[in-house]
């Protein structure tokens, strides 16, 4: 078993940063693929990027360029620095965890944390 916890979220102006945090606790983390997802009210559910044990990264289309994922194995924790921030990114934002592969579905993460809220104003 993994858990998540994010951290980091809160209100900013469009054009501001961002960094959240993801801490897990259980069993081994650095084999783990770690994924961040957003939903907004009446929206699906977002993939936001993920990143392998291998550091390898992937990004949705609506945060490429704007949106870094990193992880310090050390700490057990995976980073999502925001920046450039616009009023749509506002969501809740959770992390995933799984052994697999990375995934841009939902369905291919195990484990989750209980989201953290970003708000972004014009």
């Amino acid at each position: 078993q993994v858990q998540l916890v994010e951290s980091g979220g809160g209100s900013v102006q469009a054009g501001g940063s961002l960094r959240l945090s993801c801490a897990a606790s259980g069993r081994t983390f650095s084999d783990h693929t770690v994924a961040w997802f957003r939903q907004a009210p009446g929206k699906e559910r977002e993939f936001v990027g993920a990143i392998s044990w291998s550091a390898t990264t992937a990004y949705g289309d609506s945060v490429k360029g704007r949106f870094t994922i990193s992880r310090d194995n050390a700490k057990n924790t995976v980073s999502l620095q925001m920046n450039s921030l616009k009023p749509e990114d506002t969501a809740v934002y959770s992390c995933a965890a799984t052994r697999r592969l990375i995934s841009l579905s939902a369905l291919g993460y195990d484990y989750w944390g209980q989201g953290t809220q970003v708000t972004v104003s014009s």
